[in-house]
């Protein structure tokens, strides 16, 4: 299909065809991953019809956040907008795009709603209809974000390097895009992306996981982490019959990742001898009581203990949206042992299907 005949077939299925979260045909497009208690607490506040029409895969809530400039990419109803309109305060700024008008719609008729919820005096999430490959049309400043997120949107997109290309530019030096999204353990054939139904469930759009690897490196993007992976079924008998007929092998998995945009890291995680502890002593961790740091899945710094770290995650955490939050050891002048151990670059899920935050092998996979 053409790219416009793919925004007219995404358009329909969004605005039109799903109602609710009770209209999807596979539960690919919903989130198996429970958010964070403070989260939580911020969803059961939210009003109904932004929570209704949510469709996502994933919890893309990081730390760190107040103050933070926030970008969405296709935010449709506007529910981690509204999240984020609560995690970063009323100094930071939320931006929401998506292409569907009906759920922009929704998304902009709640603002004054939820600005009187979090207690603003002014709101401070904004929503703009466009499109996610072309951010310049929307009129959104480059260099300027500090998070971009994006929660099961970009399958749906037919140009994703453009998505990932736009969305560094948009990028501050230092920033990050925090998305989860569906891919595939092999390139999904022609004939299913094809498919208007497979495509607006999130299964054909999905990229094949080494075709990403050379997508986000070629956007410009300096470092990749997983942060979560697991592998989904579909669980439709009438569409997993379609896909079987013509790529029976073929798996589906929903991932979590972290891009950044940090020019100082490396291609490869080198060994320089360093070692950070956690303290959690900024208003961020203490405010939720953070008893460990999860930077991905293979980071978690548990408090008051010292954790020897590669150069681009001691680099990564050297950040100021992190530093005050760990102590940093290493010698001076620095010396290079190599490449850090166990640092190899291997299929992120398992040969046995598991919900793993572990899956990925090496030490930034």
């Amino acid at each position: 299909m053409s790219t416009s005949d793919l925004h007219k077939n995404v358009k329909e299925y969004y605005g039109k065809i799903l109602k609710t979260q009770d209209d999807l045909q596979t539960s690919v497009c919903t989130t198996g991953t429970a958010p964070p208690d403070n989260v939580k607490e911020i969803l059961k506040s939210l009003q109904s019809e932004v929570v209704e029409k949510y469709y996502g895969c994933g919890s893309i809530f990081g730390t760190h956040l107040k103050g933070l400039k926030v970008l969405d990419l296709g935010c449709g109803s506007g529910r981690d907008c509204y999240v984020f309109s609560k995690l970063v305060g009323e100094t930071g700024e939320v931006y929401g795009l998506d292409m569907t008008t009906e759920q922009i719609e929704v998304a902009k008729k709640h603002i004054g709603f939820h600005t009187n919820l979090f207690g603003y005096s002014t709101p401070n999430v904004h929503f703009v209809q466009g499109y996610i490959e072309d951010l310049d049309q929307a009129g959104l400043p480059d260099d300027y974000f500090d998070l971009i997120i994006s929660n099961c949107v970009i399958n749906l997109s037919p140009k994703k390097e453009e998505v990932l290309r736009q969305a560094f530019k948009k990028l501050k030096v230092g920033g990050e895009m925090y998305f989860s999204d569906i891919y595939s353990d092999r390139r999904v054939p022609e004939v299913l992306r094809n498919d208007p139904v497979l495509w607006g469930e999130c299964i054909s759009g999905a990229l094949y996981w080494f075709d990403f690897q050379t997508l986000w490196k070629k956007a410009g993007f300096s470092d990749c982490r997983t942060v979560s992976i697991k592998e989904i079924g579909v669980s439709s008998p009438v569409l997993r019959e379609v896909i079987n007929k013509i790529s029976p092998k073929i798996r589906f998995f929903s991932a979590e990742v972290r891009l950044w945009k940090v020019p100082e890291l490396e291609p490869y995680c080198e060994d320089y001898g360093q070692a950070v502890m956690f303290i959690g002593k900024s208003e961020a961790s203490t405010s939720i009581n953070l008893k460990e740091f999860r930077l991905d899945a293979k980071h978690k710094f548990e408090l008051g203990k010292v954790v020897p770290v590669c150069g681009n995650t001691f680099t990564l955490l050297s950040l100021p949206r992190f530093n005050n939050d760990f102590l940093f050891f290493q010698n001076e002048p620095l010396q290079h042992y190599g490449i850090f151990p166990d640092c190899g670059v291997s299929f992120p899920l398992p040969e046995k299907s598991s919900d793993s935050t572990s899956a990925a092998s090496s030490c930034c996979g």
